[in-house]
Order: C-alpha cells, then structure tokens, then sequence
C-alpha cells in the first residue's frame, strides 16, 4: 500500500471541502456541548471528526499560507508608505510612537472621567500613569518629528536621558496601584472568554516589547532605545494588571494572603527593572554627554 499516497487523499483535500469540513465540525461540537451530549457516542464521534478536520485545515494552512504571505509580503514592499514602514527602523518608531501616544491619552482622559465620576484615586492612579506615559512619547515623537535620527547625538542624549527621569515617575503611580491592590482589594476583572484575550494580547506585547528593546541597539540611537523602554514598561505593568485578573478569574482556592503576596513580589518585581532600565539609560547618556563635552 502507498502510505504517501493515502495520506496526500486523506489530508490534502480541496478548499471547499476544508471549508465545509470545518462549518460541519464546529457545528457538531457546539450541539454536543449545548446539548449536554459530551459522554454519548455522538460526542465521541463529534471529537474524531473535530480532530480529523483540524488536521486537514492544519495542512491546508500549511500548504497555501506561505503563498499568500509572500506574496502579500511582496505586495507591501513595493508599496511606498508600506515599504519604508517595514525598512525605515526611525520612521517604524515614529509611526508606533504616534499610536502609541494616542491611546496613551485616550486611556488617560477616559481614567481621569472615570475618577471624577466615581470619587476613586484608582482611576486617578491610572490617569496620572498614562499621562506620564503619554507625555514621555510626546517628548519622543516630537525630537524623532524635528530631528533625523543620528543626525544630533547631543540632543538625542539629552532628550532620552530627560524622558529616562521622567519614568522614574511611573512607579510612584505602580507604589500606589500596588498599595490599593493589596489593602483596597482592587484589582481588574476580565469576563469569560475576554482575559484569555487579554492574556494572549499581554504576552504579546511583552515579548515585542522585550525583543524590540534588545534589537534596538544595533541602531545605537538613544531615542529609539528609549522608545523601546518604555514599551517594555508599559508591557510590565500590564502583566500585574493580568495577574490580578487571574487571581479574580481562577484564585478561588488561593488564599487572600498568598494572592496579596504575590502581587507584591510582582509589584515590586516590576518596580526595580523599570528602575533599573530608567537609571542605566541616565547612567550611560550622562557618561556620554560629558565626553562629548
């Protein structure tokens, strides 16, 4: 028998039928579940048939994803906007900046309406921390808007080294997240299938984060680096703002104690490395600054 053969039959199936396949095969598990029917033989017969098709759409992405994606690649670079977007490391920074900044002070405004309207400080804390975030990108997106990268050492020096001091500022707005968390029980609270969103978007963010800052010194602009550390804090922050949310979500068993603990340990964690970044930053600017003197 040609084992090949018999697989190529088997998994390697036309578009329209992974299409249909799959319709039929989601359908069969929502009845089987809704139905309560997950221990009959419909069931066991629902999950060989999910299976069997995960597998051919696992191959049929396999097989024709690779396509698309070069040829959109392709498609991108050729474009002029697009092009320079994926090319030009200074413009890519300038463009996220932006973005960044903008939901930076959506955040801020709509904490700060939050803390007006309800009489908390913990919309307040959170409004005073993403205008800090704000304000740094600010200071970036206008140097990086004013000044070609590498064009002024001196003034990129000083103005990473200003937004440097500027972060420190963050983790008196994450001392009193943290205060509030452990002593107020406040924390963040994600229904249903919404925190395994915000989780898989936070782990995200972080990796980015964390492998953009490390990439980002090839470049050797203080700026750009600067831009990258404070993506990296943001992603910090928003992984003890998860933490809470698991502990709401699925803490149950874990006692009150335990939960206050870790999240000061996280807290804290968070709190020395972005210390850390900002003061090493402040270190090496100034160091630079006075030999160019």
């Amino acid at each position: 028998m040609d084992w090949k053969r018999l697989a190529k039959k088997l998994f390697f199936l036309p578009a329209w039928i992974t299409v249909l396949f799959t319709a039929v095969s989601a359908a069969a598990l929502v009845m089987v579940f809704v139905k309560g029917l997950d221990a009959s033989p419909v069931g066991y017969v629902s999950y060989v048939f999910a299976f069997y098709t995960l597998c051919v759409l696992c191959v049929f992405c396999w097989k024709t994803l690779p396509g698309y994606w070069k040829a959109g690649k392709e498609k991108l670079y050729a474009s002029k906007t697009a092009g320079r977007y994926l090319t030009d490391a200074a413009y890519r920074t300038h463009v996220s900046l932006w973005c960044s900044f903008a939901i930076d002070l959506v955040y801020a405004g709509v904490n700060a309406v939050s803390a007006v309207c309800f009489r908390t400080h913990w919309f307040a804390l959170f409004a005073v921390y993403y205008t800090i975030l704000a304000f740094m990108r600010f200071l970036l997106v206008r140097y990086i808007g004013k000044n070609r990268i590498g064009s002024s050492r001196f003034g990129e020096l000083h103005r990473a080294r200003l937004c440097a001091c500027i972060l420190l500022t963050v983790n008196l707005a994450l001392t009193g997240t943290v205060l509030m968390m452990v002593y107020l029980h406040r924390g963040f609270d994600y229904p249903g299938i919404l925190i395994y969103v915000m989780a898989l978007y936070t782990f995200y963010i972080t990796t980015t984060a964390v492998i953009g800052m490390v990439r980002g010194k090839k470049y050797g602009s203080p700026v750009m680096s600067m831009a990258k550390i404070i993506k990296t804090a943001a992603a910090l922050v928003s992984m003890l703002s998860l933490e809470t949310a698991m502990f709401s979500q699925f803490g149950g068993d874990m006692a009150a104690g335990e939960q206050e603990l870790m999240i000061m340990l996280t807290g804290a964690g968070i709190a020395v490395i972005v210390s850390a970044m900002a003061i090493v930053m402040i270190v090496c600017t100034t160091k630079e600054i006075r030999s160019l003197k």
